[in-house]
């Protein structure tokens, strides 16, 4: 089980001679007289994992003059050292701290505060400070404040293992800075274990069954104010085992490697375990460690077994090596060569690829030797799934960039056809799962339904009076494929099926469960979404299913329905793209042949995404009735717009089917890389007739929109809709146009704005750059000259302090518009970007590095090149056990809101329903009343006391581990690698 602690922050570091110099400065600087202060401190250090914490200070000015030139003194009571500091300039001499003001924040108003943190170190007790000054003068507490009880899990250690029949003894550190603490609460994954009353507070815990606990003690005080302890994690085992880490490793041929041994439990006398060669090849073998002893003194204590390689050539060797205890289960660990010539970034591939891969860790759920990706090794995450145990056709994607890049660096191409295999089972719907295709008419793709800007435009009505256009693609990939199903991916699975809608909506445990979200209109945040099985045969939701949330029709009918995110699809096309090209120069490109001639196929029917929702004519297209439907190819925009969908009828005896392309394009989904593979190179060149030319004309319509949509500063602003507002609306009056669409700078997703996250530049900027390094395109060379420089204006790397702490951009801000595109970049002068907020995503700042050693291989830029490389060092420096992460705090406010008329979960008045665990659907109902299985989820106490005191409980602060992060961090050191060798 991951821990999901509360978990240090990383801002910018100030190292140990950094704070003497702070504090030589601050001493030596001449005092300064100013007027009697009056003031209150707030001192939060309630984030504490037993050897560190985090602590958050607001001082506040409770006087009538401002205090100008703030400094905050306190004095630890114990050893806790500051580590590093935020929104501050922080000094320590011995137990004294003082923090001086930064120049941004000066003055503190009176009524008004400051807030500023730091992580620290210690060891034994962590007592807060008693007494606080600023600028000299004392201050108090936070005046007719209740401040809540502190609290440590301080029993048992975190990793203990127990054994099934042992005593599990808790025990729990509580007070109360200005009362009693009236009882504290012991859970194992959030469930209440019991209760103490009196200090020392303790509890006896018998019975747990086998498998894996995260522990939490929860403090109440005199007014119920509460607070929970970072989570302990153990491990109940049905019988001892031997315990070796890492499972796998890599050692360089003719070198050695470590790992290391320890008991999950104490032994009542000597055991000795021995190492041995299970399996592989001699060429590995032990070198020192064969055999380790064991006591209960040094049970727990890891000692080291040494793999020697034999430096004899030929083959790559690969052995598994089994260490063995009596009465212990055995643990064992499979050690691989890599060549001599291997570069250190290649190195640090294969470590993170070995991490991702480790079933320890928890990115992948094993189906009969096929792994599917989860979109998080953590389960409580909502941002576009929203739970961490789903996953998205962009997950498979990456999946398919981790084994490609595993194939160029090993030559193994087998779990590259072993993720392609998955995709295929999993995402891409079969024959059972859309069965009735076949009656799919392409002179009447799909009814009307409009498009409403928030959810209380729901149910929308079908309009069978708004005409549409022909679909030009489906009979030809009918003839060329022999088969009317679309082969594409579905963007979303519940892994788990945590929901519980089984397949095809039958609730059974089959697993994954296709299921869908995101149905009413752009303002449909994921905190307003009713999840929903793709297949509706009405055994959830109400008497019609779900089906009366979305659209409003005299009769329901039983139907599947799937929709695909094209930027995945065109993602797998892109990695094939290299696949082949590496393959090909290792002289194995047999070995990809099949997987590249699917991603062509692949690509055939991502042109779905080229084409207006309902094939209507593309320019000017105003007014639903009045905007005519299209024929031929005069309805494709040729860009990868925001999804296509199909689906039909479940009941064969009646059989009805549609297809609908999407009238909004956004510049984050386009992939020129993709657009020049499926148009240029002869392996992936689609089979149907005009699919070629379709991507060719694709190729160059990306390029020019990208361009289009190029801001002053460089940045790519949103992009373009056929259809204003989701019905064909009237735009407003001078809105700017590309080749007839209308300029849109959040298209499709407006809560959060969908371009305000730079991942979607950096998304899309990697594939441009990819295309630049391959073909030198002078399109891709000038949008590129242009928005590197910007990249790296915003970016922060601190080699200086050891190249841990770096910053990205994170939120941006637009303002006005491109102008009109007439086939020329005119530099935009009226559209402008700001950089509003940066930050440590670590999956952000490797899309960024890959971006940046692919436009400086071609180009030369040294610059670029030096951020890049400092981002992929910076990166190193946040490895934990299962990866790359770095704190984060996301926000959890929205979970409990019913619809207010603006936001908030909607049900419209007369829907009753329920999920498949009896939450009920209402109006009401809430994301987490409809959801409640989150209230067993292990981080659910530390949200819940937030939830239920926001003032004065921060939201958890905690580490996540997302697959598409992993995996392009992992792809990142790789693609060093691969563009500048060993060098």
């Amino acid at each position: 089980m991951k821990r999901s602690a509360l978990l240090p922050r990383r801002r910018r570091t100030l190292l140990p001679g950094t704070l003497a110099a702070a504090l030589a400065a601050a001493l030596l600087s001449p005092g300064t007289a100013h007027a009697a202060v009056a003031c209150s401190v707030d001192y939060d250090d309630s984030n504490d994992w037993g050897s560190g914490f985090t602590a958050d200070i607001t001082v506040t000015n409770e006087g009538g003059d401002p205090i100008p030139d703030w400094s905050v003194g306190w004095t630890f009571p114990g050893n806790q050292q500051v580590t590093n500091g935020w929104n501050g300039v922080f000094a320590q001499s011995g137990a004294d701290v003082t923090v001086r003001h930064p120049s941004w924040n000066s003055t503190i108003a009176p009524g008004s505060s400051v807030s500023f943190g730091f992580q620290g170190a210690y060891s034994g007790s962590n007592d807060a400070p008693t007494s606080f000054t600023v600028n000299g003068a004392a201050c108090g507490g936070p005046p007719g404040e209740n401040t809540a009880p502190e609290v440590s899990l301080t029993s048992p250690a975190d990793g203990t293992s127990f054994l099934v029949g042992d005593t599990v003894d808790l025990a729990a550190d509580a007070s109360d800075p200005d009362g009693g603490v009236d009882r504290v609460e012991f859970a194992a994954d959030g469930e209440v274990l019991g209760t103490d009353t009196t200090a020392p507070y303790s509890l006896a815990w018998d019975g747990a069954a086998a498998g894996p606990y995260s522990l939490t003690a929860t403090a109440y005080d005199d007014e119920d104010a509460s607070t929970v302890s970072s989570p302990v994690d153990i491990q109940v085992l049905d019988s001892p085992a031997v315990l070796a880490s890492p499972s796998t490793t890599r050692v360089r041929r003719g070198e050695s490697t470590d790992f290391e041994v320890i008991l999950s439990n104490p032994p009542s006398g000597t055991v000795t375990a021995e190492v041995e060669r299970a399996s592989g090849s001699a060429d590995l073998s032990v070198s020192d460690g064969a055999e380790l002893e064991f006591t209960s003194g040094n049970w727990d204590e890891p000692q080291a077994v040494t793999i020697a390689s034999a430096a004899n050539g030929g083959d790559l060797a690969e052995a598994v090596f089994t260490v063995s205890a009596p009465g212990h289960d055995p643990a064992e660990v499979t050690v691989r060569e890599i060549d001599e010539s291997t570069s250190a970034y290649d190195e640090a591939f294969l470590e993170q690829y070995e991490k991702i891969k480790d079933p320890a860790s928890g990115y992948f759920r094993d189906f009969d030797g096929l792994l599917v990706p989860y979109h998080s090794v953590e389960t409580m995450v909502v941002e576009a799934p929203d739970h961490g145990h789903q996953t998205t056709s962009e997950a498979f994607s990456y999946y398919l960039w981790l084994e490609a890049y595993y194939g160029r660096v090993t030559g193994d191409w087998g779990p590259l056809r072993d993720a392609w295999e998955s995709m295929e089972a999993f995402i891409i719907p079969g024959t059972a799962d859309q069965p009735t295709n076949g009656a799919y008419n392409p002179d009447s793709p799909a009814t009307y339904i409009p498009e409403h800007p928030n959810s209380d435009g729901y149910p929308s009505a079908l309009d069978p009076g708004v005409p549409t256009g022909s679909d030009p693609i489906a009979d030809e990939l009918s003839s060329t494929y022999g088969t009317d199903e679309v082969y594409g991916m579905h963007w979303l699975l519940d892994v788990d099926n945590v929901y519980g809608f089984g397949f095809c909506g039958d609730g059974t445990d089959d697993a994954p469960a296709y299921m869908n979200s995101y149905q009413r209109g752009s303002r449909e945040s994921v905190w307003e979404t009713v999840p929903h099985p793709s297949c509706e045969d009405f055994s959830f939701g109400d008497t019609n299913g779900y089906l009366e949330l979305f659209t409003d029709d005299e009769g329901y009918a039983e139907q599947w329905r799937y929709t695909n995110a094209p930027d995945a699809d065109a993602r797998a096309v892109q990695v094939m793209f290299w696949a082949q090209q590496w393959a090909e120069e290792q002289g194995n490109e047999a070995e990809v042949a099949g997987m590249v001639d699917n991603a062509a196929k692949m690509g055939d029917y991502l042109r779905y995404a080229m084409f207006d929702k309902y094939f209507k004519e593309i320019g000017d297209c105003v007014g639903a009735t009045a905007c005519p439907g299209g024929s031929g190819k005069d309805s494709a925009h040729y860009l990868m717009s925001w999804y296509y969908a199909w689906g039909g009828a479940l009941d064969t005896s009646a059989p009805w089917a549609f297809r609908i392309g999407s009238s909004a394009s956004h510049q984050g989904y386009q992939n020129v890389l993709a657009a020049y593979a499926l148009s240029q190179v002869p392996e992936l060149q689609p089979e149907s007739p005009t699919g070629v030319d379709d991507w060719s004309t694709s190729f160059d319509r990306q390029l020019e929109f990208l361009q289009w949509l190029q801001s002053a500063e460089g940045g790519l602003a949103g992009g373009a809709t056929n259809s204003w507002g989701g019905g064909y609306g009237t735009p407003p009056s001078g809105l700017s146009q590309f080749y007839g669409m209308y300029y849109d700078w959040q298209p499709v997703w407006n809560d959060p704005p969908s371009n305000n996250w730079f991942g979607f530049q950096v998304w899309n900027m990697e594939r441009v750059a990819q295309l630049y390094q391959v073909t030198g395109d002078p399109r891709a060379e000038a949008i590129l000259d242009k928005w590197v420089p910007w990249a790296v204006e915003h970016t922060d790397v601190d080699a200086d302090g050891g190249g841990a702490d770096f910053r990205v951009p994170s939120d941006l801000e637009w303002s006005g518009q491109p102008d009109t595109w007439n086939g020329t970049y005119t530099g935009n002068p009226d559209l402008h970007v700001e950089v509003a907020t940066r930050s440590q995503d670590v999956g952000v700042a490797a899309s960024l590095a890959k971006t940046l050693l692919y436009y400086s291989e071609r180009s030369g830029d040294t610059g670029a090149l030096a951020t890049g490389e400092g981002l992929l060092d910076a990166l190193l420096a946040h490895q934990d056990a299962i990866g790359i992460a770095t704190p984060e705090q996301p926000g959890w406010d929205r979970m409990d809101d019913p619809w207010d008329g603006e936001e908030g979960l909607y049900v419209p008045e007369g829907f009753s329903g329920t999920m498949p665990n009896g939450d009920a659907i209402e109006p009401g109902a809430t994301f987490l009343s409809i959801r409640s299985f989150y209230e067993d989820d292990p981080l659910w106490p530390e949200v819940e006391a937030h939830l239920n005191d926001p003032e004065n409980v921060e939201a958890p602060i905690l580490e996540r581990h997302r697959f598409w992060s992993q995996v392009e961090i992992a792809t990142a050191f790789a693609a060093h690698d691969e563009l500048f060798g060993a060098g």
